[in-house]
């Protein structure tokens, strides 16, 4: 893994909340949190808690006795979702997925949108989420499908290489939507000793208020905006409107849609 594929500083929190969240990840953040109606009390852990869509969503949904502690790697990123939620059900706090700072069994549920493809050594990260979970806990995560199921991803994409036809940027290749084989992600659930899993593959919209604002989120608001910047930082700007373009060549200049595809998976 590269050294800038999980750095989200400087002012990707704050665009990628802005632009990511609403176009990308809201619709899988309701869909995670109708799969926690069963947790009536006790406590929820988030890893991976981003700019905080799911957490956000949870403390909407669910009951009062219930309380979470959202963790992120990234402490920018948790700023940015503790600005923009009050809630003192909440508890933020930086934490690496792969080795949790909490006691065994002491979570009824753990909750993970769209972040073990970054997770180095899954199995531990898998490993650590059964450890803190209690008797029948449940985790629950989300993955993206392939490049080639994710319209405005592949498109990007697709733009990005036109670009820098010598080096493109492989980010999104590589991370977000390389880790996807059911399979895999069942054995190494197995591995890390849960008995009972489920993967489903759940379609979504992708849905912004033009291209460009798509472009923005994903140019300026991910880590590839890092790729972008160590080929030549003069061409952020270039890149952005590349990938409006593309879009908007594919799917209108006006507010467009797409299609978007995740596997998500519930282990017990």
């Amino acid at each position: 893994m590269a050294s800038g594929d999980k750095a989200f500083t400087g002012s990707i929190p704050a665009i990628y909340d802005e632009y990511l969240v609403p176009i990308w990840f809201s619709p899988y953040a309701e869909d995670l949190v109708r799969r926690l109606s069963g947790v009536k009390r006790g406590r929820v852990l988030e890893t991976a808690a981003g700019s905080g869509a799911a957490t956000r969503a949870m403390a909407r949904a669910l009951p009062p006795a219930v309380s979470i502690v959202a963790t992120d790697l990234n402490g920018p990123m948790l700023d940015v979702s503790a600005s923009r939620l009050a809630d003192r059900r909440i508890e933020w706090r930086v934490a690496d997925a792969s080795a949790l700072p909490f006691d065994d069994k002491v979570f009824d549920a753990v909750v993970c949108q769209f972040g073990v493809m970054f997770l180095p050594d899954k199995a531990q990260g898998f490993a650590e989420a059964r450890r803190v979970l209690k008797p029948g806990g449940l985790y629950i995560f989300n993955v993206w499908d392939t490049l080639e199921s994710n319209a405005f991803a592949l498109v990007a994409t697709q733009a990005l290489a036109a670009v820098f036809p010598e080096d493109p940027p492989t980010f999104f290749e590589r991370l977000p939507y390389g880790y996807n084989d059911a399979g895999d992600i069942r054995a190494t659930l197995v591995r890390a000793g849960f008995a009972n899993t489920e993967i489903e593959t759940v379609e979504k919209t992708n849905r912004a208020p033009s291209p460009r604002a798509a472009a923005i989120g994903i140019c300026q608001g991910t880590p590839l905006r890092n790729e972008i910047e160590t080929r030549d930082a003069r061409r952020l700007d270039e890149a952005t409107e590349a990938v409006a373009a593309a879009l908007a060549a594919k799917f209108g200049s006006g507010a467009i849609e797409g299609r978007m595809r995740a596997l998500v998976v519930t282990a017990r």
